[in-house]
């Protein structure tokens, strides 16, 4: 038994000490940020990864300026601390939880920020995301996503500066068992890897926030899907779930959305909305794919490294590449104007849009 900080809260979730996260060697516990101005500029984004049976914590923050995604990772041995929310220069600061939270990078190489995340809603709980391989749990996690308000200031080489007046973004916890650290050497007779379609598009309005998410299996049927809306200031008990429908656009040659509309059965949210991309993120900055800094993977007792992606120059096809947010204009069919995020991954064949093999982009 290791008894930690967190044993002195009543967060138990079993008879063990909170150092252990039941049994599955696969368990996260993970945070996420991401932030853009009024007209999708300057976006930012951090996440911040705990996995305790790996003992690993790690920690990335990204922000894009003059076409250039400027990103710190960093990586430590969680040494069981479950309640040390700090790696390397980043750290996370829970001020009131469920509304106000904190980022703090200390400089680093040029880069450091100082940013605060002010909730507008009480957070929505998607639907519990659980998909197997056959016998065995490719995922099973849980997941809040709240949209908010930002201020603060990030400095790149000497370049500070303050956050646009009316800087929003997304924030979400999610937690539970996702591939994490080393692939599994061991294989599942007879179920292959399957199709894998994901996205994910919170929006603010200036009236309150849309949420959907869809993932889909290879047919485009879905597996796990939710629309719901908060209106500014709403509560657990005002927030409405419902259905939507995406239907996509790619960009000639890639597998990242060229835009989409989204039909909506959500009360309280526009009947339809279109997306249209004002920029692109690489997730691989965060660590989502990415071929060395990748989610959970031991690199020491602390490593920290700056990492400077020229977007005009990626390959779209490479298997890092392929998981993208775009910050997105957003108009609905009552005339309403918002901003948010179009978040797309597709790996293996999709029906619907065209793509009968792994790694083909759209013709």
């Amino acid at each position: 038994m290791v008894l930690t900080r967190g044993d002195d809260y009543p967060i138990h979730q079993t008879p063990e000490p909170v150092a252990y996260s039941g049994t599955d060697r696969n368990f996260y516990d993970r945070y996420f940020f991401n932030g853009y101005a009024p007209d999708g500029s300057g976006f930012f984004a951090v996440a911040l990864g705990v996995y305790p049976h790996l003992d690993v914590i790690d920690a990335h923050f990204n922000v894009i300026r003059g076409g250039i995604q400027h990103c710190i990772h960093a990586s430590r041995e969680l040494k069981m601390e479950r309640m040390d929310l700090q790696v390397g220069p980043i750290r996370i600061e829970i001020v009131e939880p469920l509304q106000r939270l904190r980022v703090v990078v200390d400089d680093f190489q040029g880069i450091s920020a100082d940013l605060y995340f002010e909730g507008r809603a009480f957070p929505i709980e998607e639907p519990r995301f659980i998909h197997r391989i056959g016998p065995r749990a490719f995922m099973d996690y849980t997941r809040l996503t709240q949209n908010g308000r930002y201020e603060g200031w990030i400095e790149v080489d000497g370049d500070r500066r303050p956050l646009a007046e009316g800087t929003m973004g997304t924030r979400d916890r999610s937690w539970g068992v996702r591939p994490i650290g080393a692939r599994d050497p061991q294989p599942t007779p007879g179920h292959m890897l399957p199709g894998f379609f994901w996205q994910w598009t919170p929006v603010n309005f200036p009236q309150g926030s849309l949420f959907f998410h869809v993932n889909n299996d290879e047919h485009g049927e879905a597996w796990n899907t939710r629309a719901a809306w908060a209106g500014e200031g709403a509560d657990a008990a005002d927030l409405t779930e419902g259905h939507g429908s995406m239907r996509t656009r790619l960009d000639q040659g890639t597998r990242w959305p060229s835009g989409g509309t989204l039909s909506l059965a959500v009360r309280g949210a526009p009947e339809q909305v279109s997306f249209e991309p004002l920029g692109r993120f690489q997730m691989r900055g965060l660590g989502y794919t990415h071929p060395e800094w990748g989610h959970g993977h031991y690199k020491g007792s602390l490593a920290v490294e700056r990492e400077d992606i020229e977007l005009a120059d990626l390959d779209p096809l490479l298997p890092e590449n392929l998981h993208v947010q775009m910050p997105v204009r957003v108009v609905g069919s009552d005339g309403s104007e918002g901003i948010g995020v179009f978040e797309q991954l597709i790996i293996g064949p999709f029906s619907p849009l065209g793509l009968g093999e792994f790694l083909d982009g759209a013709r």
